[in-house]
């Protein structure tokens, strides 16, 4: 576990220190670390700054083994209080399928619709299990 932890903390550092559109594997590599080993659903999310450095990742919601409930109204506010200028969205899936759900897409395009009105952009919706991982941008669900 204390491996484990290392390990994250290490990632969390690359990723403060780098542009993360630069390193799309590590971010997902990244998101694995904090999420695909929970045994429920967790909503995420990563604040960039304008260089698109990691600000925070911020685990927001919890949910049950199948579902979250996700609300927009603190996303924004979040974004607001750390002065982010782009965001990642990641979620788990405990059952081991990556493939986004209808809810998931919806979720996706309300965040977006929500965040734009204060300029802060949705760059990604990442979706984890363990040892898989779908970027919903790269396979143009967004």
């Amino acid at each position: 576990a204390s491996v484990l932890e290392l390990a994250r903390r290490a990632s969390t550092d690359v990723l403060r220190q780098r542009c993360v559109m630069d390193a799309p594997e590590m971010v997902q590599q990244h998101l694995q670390l904090h999420l695909s080993h929970l045994p429920h659903e967790v909503f995420a999310i990563m604040y960039l700054d304008v260089k698109h450095h990691l600000i925070e990742l911020n685990p927001m919601f919890r949910g049950t083994l199948s579902q979250t409930s996700v609300y927009p109204r603190e996303v924004v506010k979040r974004a607001l209080d750390l002065a982010a200028s782009a965001v990642i969205l990641a979620h788990n899936h405990p059952s081991g399928q990556v493939h986004p759900s209808r809810a998931d897409i919806q979720l996706t395009q309300t965040l977006k619709a929500a965040l734009k009105l204060i300029d802060v952009t949705v760059l990604d919706h990442c979706i984890v299990s363990p040892g898989r991982a779908l970027s919903m941008a790269k396979a143009g669900l967004m």
